[in-house]
């Protein structure tokens, strides 16, 4: 009996230690989740004793002032950066990845700049361009530095799905009398949109939690990271671990209706 626990032990001990990862990563969450049931009259410190359960906090998790303005402020940032940065990422990825051009080994060391610099470092360049240019700071300078970090997630993202797909399906495509129209539109985007859905949904991600380089280039725009930051110092309400919450579900339902087909192929082969 020892022999065996001890041979299963050492099959799976890289999967146990895998699970106690993300089990330490998944604290966090679960404290939000647990403090945004929480009854904010209860007395402090948080223990188990005091924890009195509440579902006030999610029938109006706007209810602090401006926390509504701050979270839709958000949500239209990322949503133009999350578009802007697929759009010219994808187009920047069959460029690098399909073309032989002067200059491509240099634009492929540029593209990851943005993502090895330093956040506060990048912040503080693109406030003194702003600045230097006359440029007035706010919401379209916000959405002017999204883009430009998330651009680099998006090329990484789409490229590397580009460099796993087999040129000769495209190929396979035009003998038999595709053009290139046609090829793009049924074969090769097809098999490139997962990429590209991974890389809006990573891009999306970063800018709306962003807060180093936003806080450098908003001027007087508050987003919702800034609003955590600002509520923190006088103590964070409740309502932000409901939408701190609320928005972990959301992106959870969005990753496992994506592994759906893929579970669906796997119990019809």
């Amino acid at each position: 009996m020892l022999h065996r626990l001890r041979r299963a032990a050492a099959d799976h001990w890289v999967l146990g230690i895998g699970l106690l990862v993300l089990l330490y990563l998944f604290v966090p969450i679960a404290v939000v989740a647990a403090m945004s049931f929480r009854d904010a009259r209860a007395n402090a410190p948080y223990t188990l004793d005091n924890y009195r359960f509440t579902l006030d906090h999610w029938k109006d998790p706007f209810g602090v002032a401006g926390i509504g303005d701050a979270f839709a402020r958000s949500i239209g940032i990322a949503l133009l950066a999350t578009v802007v940065a697929t759009v010219l990422g994808t187009l920047m990825s069959f460029a690098l990845a399909r073309h032989a051009f002067r200059g491509r080994a240099a634009t492929n060391t540029l593209i990851f700049l943005p993502m090895a610099t330093p956040e506060i470092v990048m912040g503080s360049s693109l406030l003194a361009l702003f600045v230097a240019a006359g440029v007035p700071l706010g919401f379209w300078t916000v959405v002017i530095a999204h883009i430009m970090f998330c651009l680099s997630f998006v090329v990484v993202t789409v490229k590397a799905r580009l460099a796993g797909m087999d040129p000769r399906l495209q190929e396979a495509a035009m003998d038999l009398y595709a053009d290139e129209r046609q090829t793009f539109l049924r074969v090769t985007l097809p098999l490139v949109l997962p990429g590209i859905v991974s890389a809006a949904l990573l891009s999306f991600s970063l800018s709306f939690d962003d807060f180093i380089v936003t806080n450098f280039n908003s001027g007087t725009v508050v987003t919702f990271p800034m609003f955590v930051w600002g509520a923190s110092q006088r103590g964070i309400p409740p309502q932000i671990n409901v939408i701190g919450t609320a928005m972990f579900l959301i992106s959870f339902l969005i990753v496992l209706i994506g592994q759906l087909p893929r579970l669906r192929r796997r119990k019809s082969v």
